[in-house]
């Protein structure tokens, strides 16, 4: 799943929207989040991002440092982050 932009306001419904819709057919498979060019995450989004997390814990995607600092808050833990490249 990449994600860009902002993920706040009707962007994080819309996320909890998606996620709610994709998750059943996602049962088996590793879930990975690109994060790298997200710009912004409010509380609404942040805990759209945690939910998935604890529901897949997946694997987010980082290249910037505002994106490993949004990985590592929803994460609470550094082993869930790929830096890119790697």
């Amino acid at each position: 799943m990449r994600l860009e932009g902002r993920v706040a306001g009707p962007w994080a419904n819309e996320l909890d929207r998606v996620w709610v819709e994709q998750a059943p057919r996602l049962t088996t498979k590793k879930v990975v989040i690109d994060i790298h060019n997200v710009t912004y995450a409010d509380a609404a989004g942040k805990q759209v991002l945690r939910s998935i997390y604890a529901q897949t814990h997946a694997a987010f995607i980082t290249n910037t440092p505002w994106a490993q600092f949004l990985a590592d808050e929803v994460t609470a833990s550094k082993a869930a982050t790929v830096e890119e490249g790697d």
